[in-house]
């Protein structure tokens, strides 16, 4: 993984972290990227 590759991952992820004013918003947030990931591997699987 190249340095910019992994700085644009951590900057991503700081600042999906940062719109998580509370542990029930990152908790939403963690649910919704499972369910997309869901979708997409069963879209994947058809």
């Amino acid at each position: 993984m190249t340095r910019v590759t992994a700085f644009a991952i951590a900057a991503l992820t700081l600042f999906g972290l940062a719109a998580c004013e509370t542990v029930e918003g990152a908790g939403q947030d963690i649910q919704h990227a499972g369910a997309t990931i869901s979708s997409t591997a069963r879209d994947a699987q058809n």
